[in-house]
């Protein structure tokens, strides 16, 4: 769930889907967003056992669109990303 703080952020939830899968929605969730002028999106990752936090951040660090990404300092399963 993403806190009432982003609301208005554009979110991207990859609970429950495989690693392959996740990429593919992030780099397209990317660039939509980058279409839109969108500066700022989260993508919600979870915890788990760590796969799809791991395939988000090399994702997200390949990405030329990506400016600057960090984890939400309250949710550890959760990515800011800023966008160029």
């Amino acid at each position: 769930m993403t806190p009432t703080l982003y609301k208005n952020i554009p979110s991207l939830d990859l609970h429950g889907l495989d690693r392959d899968y996740a990429v593919i929605l992030i780099k397209e969730f990317i660039e939509d967003n980058y279409k839109m002028q969108n500066k700022r999106v989260i993508i919600v990752h979870g915890n788990g056992t760590g796969i799809l936090k791991k395939a988000t951040k090399e994702t997200l660090r390949k990405n030329k669109l990506v400016s600057n990404f960090k984890i939400d300092n309250f949710n550890s399963g959760m990515t800011i990303v800023e966008l160029k």
